[in-house]
């Protein structure tokens, strides 16, 4: 139980302190939403989650109703940061594409787990894609391209990991190759095109939309070994880092402990990947082992969506970092996910 939760309360802990020196506003709105994915990680001492996810109309009943929560974001959603991907009910805005993530997971665990042997036959492709392209596209229009290829990233990780033959998957990467140059050409919004350019020409226009991962870069080298120390990061401090908070968490903490601090923090989410791997590996069902397997996917997908923006070595496409950023929909999504795979160890544990 605690190879699972030390990993996860140290990346919780580092949003805290990052945020606390961010933004005593957001430090607060965080901690509550940290409160309540600590309860919901309590609920799963006491539930089994096999009991549950065994009736499979409850699957796709959630699937069914983020898909439609991501509908309504799209036509009601009030407009913020350029996209429609929030919510807005009272007091609180929530992100339906955080609870997709859970979502897809269950859907494809309970899919493969019962075709995982059929994984060549392109009728288990294809339907596996539908999964994933009606989300994806909803995305799309959002616009939030970083969450369609998070959905992206569940289901092809799924795929390769479940040993899809390689023809297979070159066909796969043609048809998205292809599909790729429909988006570009009739999809992606201006400022989309504008970030993979400006990715694939770091020092133009550093100005302008280069100037993130600029200050994003500075910021990191700035940190040197040890830091500048708790809240000494100019470029956080000052406003020169966009989203410090979110998008470029990562970097303002780097600023601000070094490169030491950046390691413990890798070293945390690299073990929390672990340890849910390793609770996959033994579980007594395929589904447990898939839901595992999905919920390692895409916190690692996510993560190196973040930090490669982050390092400029992708583009910036707003992706927050697992358990670090500010987002309450985001920590919520994660504490759901570390919920089931709590819950997968315990079932486990005891039969």
């Amino acid at each position: 139980m605690l190879a699972l939760f030390i990993p996860a309360g140290i990346l919780a802990a580092v949003s805290l302190l990052v945020l606390s020196a961010v933004s005593f506003h957001f430090f607060i709105l965080q901690a509550v939403w940290i409160g309540l994915g600590i309860g919901v990680i309590i609920a799963s001492f006491f539930i089994d989650a096999r009991s549950i996810f065994n009736a499979r109309w409850i699957i796709w009943a959630i699937y069914g109703f983020a898909l439609a929560l991501m509908a309504a974001a799209l036509v009601i959603g009030p407009r913020i940061r350029n996209t429609h991907s929030w919510l807005v009910l009272g007091p609180l805005s929530l992100q339906p594409v955080e609870f997709m993530k859970v979502a897809l997971i269950l859907l494809f665990a309970n899919y493969f787990s019962r075709r995982h042997i059929a994984i060549a036959r392109w009728k288990t492709i294809l339907t596996s894609f539908l999964f994933f392209l009606f989300p994806a596209l909803i995305a799309v229009k959002l616009p939030d391209l970083g969450s369609a290829l998070i959905f992206f990233g569940i289901w092809f990780g799924f795929l390769l990991f479940l040993g899809l033959p390689w023809r297979r998957t070159l066909a796969a990467l043609l048809v998205i190759a292809l599909a790729g140059g429909f988006i570009w050409a009739y999809v992606l919004k201006p400022y989309h095109r504008a970030r993979i350019i400006g990715f694939l020409y770091p020092s133009e226009n550093t100005l302008g939309i280069n100037y993130s991962v600029t200050q994003s870069k500075i910021a990191i080298g700035s940190g040197g070994l040890w830091g500048a120390g708790y809240g000494q990061g100019t470029q956080a401090q000052l406003g020169f880092l966009s989203e410090p908070a979110a998008d470029f968490v990562f970097a303002s903490a780097v600023e601000e402990w070094g490169v030491v601090g950046g390691a413990v923090i890798l070293a945390a989410f690299f073990l929390l990947i672990l340890q849910i791997l390793r609770i996959g590996m033994r579980a007594d069902e395929n589904f447990e082992k898939f839901v595992c397997l999905g919920a390692a996917i895409a916190l690692g997908v996510q993560f190196l969506l973040n930090t490669g923006s982050t390092t400029g070595i992708m583009p910036v496409i707003g992706v927050t970092f697992p358990l670090v950023s500010y987002g309450g929909s985001s920590m919520l999504a994660s504490a759901l996910m570390l919920a089931v795979v709590n819950s997968i160890r315990r079932t486990s544990e005891l039969s």
